[in-house]
């Protein structure tokens, strides 16, 4: 996936910004590779960092409307996503979905507490090509090959979503039965999904891979496919893992998890019981919400060694009954 990279930055009065050319995925950007844009010098706060930037605003094409950049390119190269849709730019994946298929901890200004120092601190350490170093870093040839499937899924125009976000609004008057303009109207004439879940999306939340919910829908697929859907039993917070290496100990499946679930803190493994005449463990989690993120995460692949793992949920002890949500 190809996108369009800032040349110049270069810093305002008060900390504000202001680019040439904005950063931006290809499916924001429109299939007209002649593409008109307006730039607007600090003509909006980025809805991350606050801080005023330039606006880019442009019509990706025929019966789309018309888009822009909501956030700044500072913060846009922080996760390495676009401007305006706040995907990655290399799989036009979630965040959530990214960080968790590779391992990523959560970077960024998160809370509004020295989100100006924190830019500011990033912009100084930009090198001669305006670059920040990346806070993705090295990730597992297993976790690109995953993301590679599911970005192929979101983009296949039989299935998927090519250009479709770029579709113009509803329209609320043909909701009503109102809308007498009829092909003249610059609208969609289709009526809302109930419990859409695209309507429901904090911009902020999808920037820092947190409750999101179309990256929620993403990895609930995935871990349904791969039989590690959560079970209905509320008390279960254990994982099966089998088929382990046979030097793998309790400190490498500890680590992994550590590692490789962004949300995931040493403290809620409770504890890990090793099998080693069968070659498997029970890791057991201090949450099922604990628990739940890194069946998300084994659903996508998991890798000891560079041997695949099984993973499965630990099952209800004898003699109790499932407690249904």
């Amino acid at each position: 996936m190809s996108y369009a990279y800032v040349n110049k930055q270069g810093a305002a009065g008060g900390g504000a910004e202001a680019a040439e050319t904005p950063i931006l995925c290809e499916t924001c950007l429109g299939p007209n590779p002649y593409v008109r844009m307006s730039k607007q010098a600090f003509g909006k706060e980025c809805k991350i960092c606050d801080r005023p930037f330039t606006v880019f605003r442009w019509n990706p094409g025929a019966g789309m409307r018309t888009k822009k950049t909501e956030i700044c390119t500072t913060c846009a190269k922080v996760k390495n996503v676009c401007q305006t849709c706040v995907l990655d730019l290399q799989f036009g994946l979630p965040v959530q979905v990214r960080d968790t298929a590779l391992g990523i901890s959560k970077s960024g200004p998160s809370t509004d507490i020295n989100k100006q120092y924190y830019v500011n601190q990033l912009e100084a350490n930009m090198d001669a090509n305006g670059m920040i170093e990346s806070s993705v870093g090295p990730s597992s040839r297993a976790g690109q090959e995953i993301l590679k499937q599911l970005a192929k899924q979101r983009t296949d125009p039989r299935g998927g979503d090519a250009y479709r976000r770029n579709r113009a609004h509803l329209c609320s008057f043909y909701a009503k039965g109102e809308c007498n303009r009829g092909d003249a109207c610059p609208f969609r004439h289709e009526l809302p999904i109930k419990n859409d879940t695209t309507s429901k999306q904090n911009i902020k939340d999808r920037f820092h891979g947190t409750n999101d919910p179309v990256a929620r829908k993403i990895l609930n697929a995935s871990t349904a496919a791969a039989g590690l859907g959560a079970p209905d039993d509320k008390e279960i917070t254990t994982l099966f893992l089998s088929a382990l290496p046979s030097d793998v100990d309790e400190a490498t499946v500890r680590t992994f998890f550590v590692q490789n679930v962004p949300s995931l803190r040493s403290d809620e493994i409770r504890s890990v019981t090793m099998v080693p005449t069968s070659n498997c463990a029970f890791v057991n989690f201090r949450s099922r919400n604990a628990a739940e993120s890194a069946a998300e995460r084994c659903a996508l692949r998991m890798d000891l060694d560079g041997q695949e793992i099984r993973v499965a949920w630990g099952r209800s002890r004898p003699g109790k009954k499932s407690i249904k949500a």
